[in-house]
């Protein structure tokens, strides 16, 4: 016979305290449970009850527990040993752990049992009481001295039937059920939004030492920063325009792609608005916004030739106060020749002005070849900070340089082979499997790299603001193509292998597709396909980890 402690390794106070709960614990019955140590914190106090016992037929019994010697006189309990002589309330320490401990039962939802029969008691175990001893608040059934350590337990049960009249004793599962309120409301060890968070926060910190390379260039107002993904440019991007537009300047930071300028229209406006810059978008957006008026998605004659060239006349009759003391922009290899003229002209000062630009080679994904008219001073940035390892290393062969791998371990990558036309719906079983596996919607990508997803299609005829306003939001995953999803990231991306348009830029486009997952991925597709486009050190990277789990 011997009841069930919780917590399993109890921590106690004093040796006093040990021995009680020792020998109470061998007299109790198999169903009933001793709590040790449990504390109850609310607005006004914080208290600790040395020990709770719950027992089935009978009620709870609250116990406080004093070593040494314990002396009661003029209505003052007092405590003595090891030099100390102190005044103790060990019957108010009782009482009031009760109040709480029914209190929080009764604050929470799965007690539905009402108040249990209560008592409260005090255990010295280590004095020995006068046989005259009486107290007003504590009569002789609630105190327990060293003569009835022995049979602490019948003492126990003894005072609860005091109590016969009052409440009902707890049952069996009444008491499993305290124990369970007791226990609290847990967070699960392994709780994958909380790990995502963690993830993300190391991510952070890892990027944000890149500042050191603005504090290394700060004297450099032209500039060419090359990495590869993962390495932090868009970060620095941003903080490059927040540190000028701080400093009084008027800048622009523009980009291509119309998700990625939405992202950095919505990390802008969280900033303190003395810091945000003047103009946030896409290149062509700002000579719309200058008058230029809007063609066609389909019109690419208007979004390559006619609008930039548009552009260049209206710079030059811009009053000074519309242009631009410096510009930024984020994955300028997408930039074409012609659109370079127009962002010099933007610049208050063509021949001087500070112009950042922020390029990986490898993500050049378009036809269109364009340099900067000026001369840019290099600057290489070698750590991948935001992809796991493994990750990183299913796309490191393709990076146009070698990079370091900063991002930490994660799980394998998933390869999943299927035929090339088979991949959409491979991949939209693996993203379904993902949101069972507890996913965060938010959290999961499906990204195909040649046609569209018929999800992605129905979302895009809402209108690219409507479509883009998906990314944000938590009702579903996120479709998209690798092209419109450049300079982008989510934790986890399945990736359907679902063809190329044009072969001679699908290695670029699977370098993009495979490095858009922060801590999952997934890919879809014909191994040999990937082969040929990849080359055999990505077949490699997919197949040594295709028995990595979904989550």
């Amino acid at each position: 016979m011997s009841a069930r402690v919780f917590p399993a390794e109890p921590t106690f106070e004093s040796h006093a305290e040990r021995l009680f709960a020792q020998a109470l614990r061998e007299q109790l019955p198999d169903e009933a449970v001793m709590v040790c140590g449990q504390r109850f914190t609310d607005r006004k106090d914080d208290r600790e009850a040395d020990l709770i016992v719950a027992w089935p037929g009978f009620g709870v019994a609250v116990i406080e527990v004093k070593g040494g010697s314990v002396s009661f006189r003029n209505g003052e309990w007092r405590q003595h040993g090891g030099g100390i002589d102190k005044r103790i309330r060990p019957v108010d320490q009782a009482l009031g752990c009760k109040y709480a401990l029914r209190s929080y039962l009764r604050s929470d939802r799965r007690w539905t049992a009402g108040d249990p029969r209560m008592a409260h008691l005090v255990a010295l175990p280590t004095t020995t009481l006068p046989e005259e001893f009486a107290a007003p608040d504590a009569p002789r059934w609630m105190v327990l001295d060293h003569g009835d350590l022995s049979d602490a337990a019948g003492r126990i049960a003894s005072a609860l039937r005091q109590l016969e009249h009052d409440t009902a004793p707890p049952t069996p599962e009444d008491v499993e059920r305290l124990v369970e309120c007791l226990a609290g409301v847990g967070i699960p060890q392994q709780d994958l939004v909380a790990n995502l968070h963690e993830r993300e926060a190391e991510c952070d910190l890892l990027t944000r030492e890149q500042a050191r390379v603005l504090d290394m260039l700060e004297d450099n107002t032209r500039v060419e920063v090359r990495g590869g993904a993962g390495s932090g440019k868009t970060w620095l991007a941003l903080e490059k325009a927040r540190r000028m537009t701080a400093a009084g300047q008027r800048v622009a930071v523009m980009c291509y792609s119309r998700g990625l300028a939405e992202y950095l229209k919505r990390r802008v406006a969280t900033w303190p608005e003395k810091q945000r810059p003047a103009y946030v978008g896409t290149f062509h957006y700002l000579g719309i916004g200058w008058g230029v008026g809007e063609g066609s998605d389909d019109d690419s004659r208007y979004w390559e030739e006619y609008l930039p060239g548009e552009m260049v006349s209206l710079a030059g009759a811009l009053p000074e106060s519309e242009r631009f003391d410096g510009i930024v922009i984020d994955e300028a290899q997408d930039f074409a020749e012609s659109w370079w003229p127009a962002v010099v002209a933007a610049l208050r000062s063509p021949d001087d002005g500070c112009l950042y630009v922020f390029a990986d080679e490898g993500q050049r994904v378009f036809a269109r070849q364009g340099r900067p008219p000026v001369a840019l001073t290099p600057f290489n940035l070698n750590e991948n900070l935001r992809n796991t390892k493994q990750i990183a290393g299913t796309f490191g062969s393709l990076t146009p340089s070698q990079m370091k791998y900063r991002g930490g371990d994660g799980v394998p990558v998933r390869f999943i082979q299927c035929a090339t036309e088979a991949a959409l719906d491979a991949a939209d079983d693996a993203a379904v499997e993902l949101l069972d596996a507890s996913w965060p919607n938010d959290a999961v990508a499906l990204l195909t790299t040649y046609k569209r997803h018929p999800e992605q299609a129905a979302r895009q005829k809402q209108g690219p603001e409507a479509y883009w306003a998906s990314f944000w939001e938590d009702d579903d995953l996120f479709y998209g193509h690798v092209l419109g999803f450049k300079g982008l990231e989510r934790p986890a991306v399945v990736l359907a292998v679902n063809g190329f348009r044009d072969e001679e830029r699908a290695r670029e486009m699977l370098y993009v597709g495979l490095s858009r997952a922060r801590d999952l991925l997934v890919v879809c597709g014909d191994l040999e396909l990937i082969r040929r486009v990849g080359g055999d050190a990505v077949a490699h990277r997919l197949t040594s980890g295709r028995t990595g789990p979904l989550a």
